[in-house]
């Protein structure tokens, strides 16, 4: 049997990728190929346009003919082989796609045990009684700043007309005490009080401070 169809192989399977990457070389050859015969066949071409019709020219002809079946049977080939790495290619896509989707079933998977985990040693109970604990705390707190900020012996009820009453005193005791500072300024200038105090109608300007004190004099 090992005569007919060899021994087994023992080295490493082929991969996708490897067989893309040979199948991309293989074509590469061809397109060479195709390359040298295309070149051939414009220097026949060329000949041929500048020869008379006759016997030279006809084998001439042939080669050219078989020149060109032998590009289209190597242009079929390289289509076969294009064709089918790029269904290699799309291959490798899918199952590079279905890694990344099994990939991230497996993280959710993790994620949602750690998660159950994790959310299954929380007691709800136990927080909302922290939560009333915290908020009879704070309530404690601002009864305590209240208690301290008490004001005493402060009366609270003030009538307004008692406010109006004790507003006017202070507006008579500042204009007294504001015409007492200028009586006494003038007097210690050696002027009485009343020429200070204003200027008669009948005199048009305000003597002079050296006349006044001549006059006095």
């Amino acid at each position: 049997m090992n005569r007919l169809f060899g021994s087994k192989s023992t080295g490493p399977k082929p991969t996708l990728n490897s067989a893309i990457s040979n199948t991309d070389t293989h074509i590469e050859s061809l397109d060479v190929k195709l390359a040298k015969l295309t070149a051939e066949l414009t220097t026949y071409q060329q000949r041929m346009s500048k020869m008379r019709d006759g016997p030279g020219k006809t084998a001439l002809r042939q080669k050219a003919l078989k020149i060109l079946q032998r590009r289209k049977l190597i242009e079929s080939q390289r289509d076969n082989l294009q064709q089918q790495s790029w269904n290699m290619e799309q291959a490798s896509m899918m199952t590079d796609n279905l890694k990344n989707v099994m990939t991230t079933v497996d993280v959710m998977k993790d994620t949602n045990k750690t998660l159950r985990k994790q959310y299954g040693k929380v007691d709800i109970d136990k927080i909302e009684r922290m939560q009333d604990e915290m908020q009879d705390l704070m309530e404690a707190g601002n009864e305590i700043q209240e208690s301290l900020g008490r004001s005493y012996d402060v009366p609270e009820d003030v009538d307004e007309a008692e406010l109006d009453a004790e507003l006017e005193a202070l507006g008579e005791e500042a204009e007294f005490e504001s015409g007492l500072g200028m009586g006494m300024g003038a007097e210690k200038e050696g002027m009485p009080g009343f020429m200070v105090d204003e200027v008669p109608q009948f005199v048009d300007e305000p003597p002079e401070q050296g006349k006044v004190k001549e006059a006095a004099g």
